[in-house]
């Protein structure tokens, strides 16, 4: 199973936040959140990133749902089947030793890089794959020209019932964080649109963090 969109039709939309690299951008994303009232948010972490940041994990797991994002993002589909179920297996044993949280069955594959064996692998473990309806390019930086202007524009201009949002919490390579700089605009633009915010696992039949 894999999901592009959530399976509804009311008007609500999913922030997803992927965590791989650093944290530069997480306090600004918490406070964001705390401060906006948006108490349902589902987030992506590497094994090796709880590692890195075990009390961020832990503060990020008991407020919101929580993810399998493997144990270092490698390139599911190159490696080999017994590879795969280590990546999968091993990031959510780190995650449930650090939060004391399971994150199944929320899986989103490094990159967006699947295939059809490496997906019958993670369902087989419990989870479902979830991709995004849009990607707001805050990976590549403001030197890449990414604003919060041009991310508001790319995420309403896929406003839709079930629209799953990717953004992360880490700096792109040039160190800014449109991603986190853009977050208070973009809550109050997809309101505004009439649009309420929801988890992941609302629709996998996990009860979704409050």
């Amino acid at each position: 199973m894999e999901w592009t969109r959530l399976p509804t039709t009311r008007r609500l939309v999913a922030l997803t936040f992927d965590a791989g690299s650093n944290a530069d951008g997480l306090p600004s994303i918490l406070a964001t959140l705390h401060g906006q009232h948006v108490s349902r948010a589902t987030f992506f972490l590497t094994g090796d990133w709880v590692d890195s940041y075990p009390d961020l994990a832990r503060r990020v797991a008991a407020r919101f749902s929580v993810g399998n994002h493997t144990i270092d993002h490698p390139h599911l589909p190159a490696l080999s089947n017994r590879q795969v179920v280590h990546q999968v297996l091993g990031a959510r044993r780190t995650i449930t030793e650090v939060t004391n949280v399971d994150t199944r069955p929320l899986f989103r594959f490094p990159y967006g890089d699947s295939s059809p064996g490496a997906l019958r692998i993670v369902n087989d473990q419990g989870y479902v794959s979830i991709r995004w309806t849009v990607d707001t390019l805050g990976w590549e930086g403001a030197s890449a020209g990414i604003t919060t202007a041009s991310i508001l524009t790319r995420v309403l201009a896929q406003l839709q019932p079930g629209e799953i949002v990717l953004m992360h919490v880490g700096s792109s390579p040039d160190h800014s964080t449109p991603d986190a700089s853009a977050l208070p605009s973009l809550i109050e633009a997809i309101r505004a649109h009439g649009y309420a915010f929801t988890t992941v696992d609302r629709f996998t039949g996990r009860p979704a963090a409050m």
